[in-house]
């Protein structure tokens, strides 16, 4: 028996009369809302380990609903859509927006028990994994930025994504990959010198995601060019990010002119956190109610004077070091509120270069070593007053050498 706790959302009441009888035989804590309205007060008061949503319904559409607890921090659990209408872009669009999975009603006995057991294997989501392009904020900049990925998400081209590094390239290629289907991320792309292939033989009608393809050796740009020429035989969408410029490493002879042409045929820039700050206080108030929520952290909650400091400071780790800070908050915090103060030591500790600890664990390593390489310079360039001299034999890199490093790392000297 198990204590799991299932909120059944339908408005047909026979429907949850139905699950609620077969689920509570299986041994699930039952919860029933005839509509959204329910739903949403039965959410702000509980947390449930799964719920079925169903997409149809009067007041408020599944979908709808779905994207308002994305959007407010509230899908800290797995949720099935469900619908005797469905479409595959209805599939499509609840998955990007954050559904575990899809049911199509009149839904089979054994698929219905098999795809909650799954959805509870899954576990609680755990803090911050549901963040997703749906919740990165309303302005412009992202409004822009989802429209050109929709404006692509059918395309069957490789797309190249660039920006700096944090800013949620992962994110949008998620937003891109078509639910149940294979998503493949290889943890060093090692691979494409020797068995290209395989990478696709694993991602085989999914998608393929390859991060910092710009730091890729000339042996593993002619795998990479390999590939691209054998994606749709696999049938499997290629996505590629970088925050190094490829066209100055292919000026300089380092990039294959050829691949650069290719990628760089349908490429996106991701913005800087630092270009929409005005969506940082929602970002991290749901970051804060995701980690309480989770039970990682006690209750507490931002003084709007640690709202705008958070939104004030220019994030050059982007989103990953916002999520690093936040969670360092939710977890050290000493009362129930998080102040100015407290928001102004995490932030001078996220950019010690000495504390390794302090980059975010969730992310790659190559990832994580460009953003720890970008805030060891900022802080050695502050340290010295912007004297480039000392900063190289602070660093013990040559003039040359520097520059370069400061250029592809994205970090401006004090008076540009």
């Amino acid at each position: 028996m198990t204590n799991n706790t299932i909120l059944v959302v339908d408005d047909e009441i026979g429907i949850r009369e139905l699950l609620s009888e077969i689920l509570h035989d299986e041994g699930y804590q039952v919860a029933l809302a005839e509509n959204a309205e329910q739903a949403r007060n039965w959410r702000s008061q509980n947390l449930p380990d799964l719920v079925l949503l169903d997409i149809w319904m009067p007041d408020t559409d599944g979908i709808t609903l779905l994207k308002e607890w994305s959007g407010s921090g509230l899908l800290t659990m797995p949720v099935v859509v469900m619908s005797g209408h469905g479409t595959i872009e209805t599939a499509v669009e609840a998955t990007r927006i954050g559904a575990f999975g899809y049911l199509e009603k009149p839904i089979p006995l054994q698929k219905l028990l098999s795809t909650v057991g799954r959805a509870l294997r899954g576990g609680q989501v755990k803090p911050y994994s549901t963040l997703s392009l749906n919740n990165l904020g309303k302005g412009s900049m992202i409004t822009n930025l989802k429209a050109h990925l929709e404006q692509v998400i059918h395309l069957k081209a490789p797309l190249l994504l660039t920006g700096e590094p944090g800013t949620g390239m992962r994110l949008c290629a998620r937003f891109l990959h078509r639910p149940n289907t294979p998503w493949v991320e290889p943890e060093t792309l090692t691979s494409l010198a020797d068995s290209p292939l395989a990478m696709l033989e694993q991602a085989q009608g999914g998608l393929l995601f390859l991060n910092e393809i710009g730091k890729i050796s000339r042996l593993e740009q002619r795998g990479l060019l390999l590939l691209l020429g054998k994606l749709e035989k696999y049938n499997v969408r290629l996505v590629c990010a970088t925050s190094l410029p490829l066209s100055d490493l292919t000026a300089k002879g380092e990039y294959d002119s050829r691949l650069y042409e290719i990628l760089n045929s349908l490429c996106i820039n991701v913005p800087a956190l630092k270009t929409h700050r005005e969506n940082i206080p929602e970002l991290a108030s749901q970051m804060l109610s995701s980690s309480i929520e989770s039970g990682e952290a006690p209750p507490r909650k931002f003084t709007t004077a640690a709202l705008n400091a958070l939104r004030n400071y220019d994030w050059p780790g982007n989103l990953s070091q916002l999520t690093g800070v936040v969670r360092s908050l939710a977890l050290t915090g000493t009362s129930d509120e998080i102040s100015v103060d407290d928001v102004t030591r995490a932030l001078s500790s996220s950019m010690s270069a000495q504390k390794v600890s302090n980059v975010p664990l969730n992310i790659p390593l190559r990832e994580a070593r460009d953003l720890f390489e970008k805030q060891y310079f900022d802080r050695l360039i502050e340290q010295e007053s912007g004297n480039m001299t000392r900063v190289a034999e602070q660093s013990g890199l040559e003039r040359t050498h520097l520059y370069r490093k400061l250029k592809l790392l994205g970090v401006k000297l004090r008076n540009q």
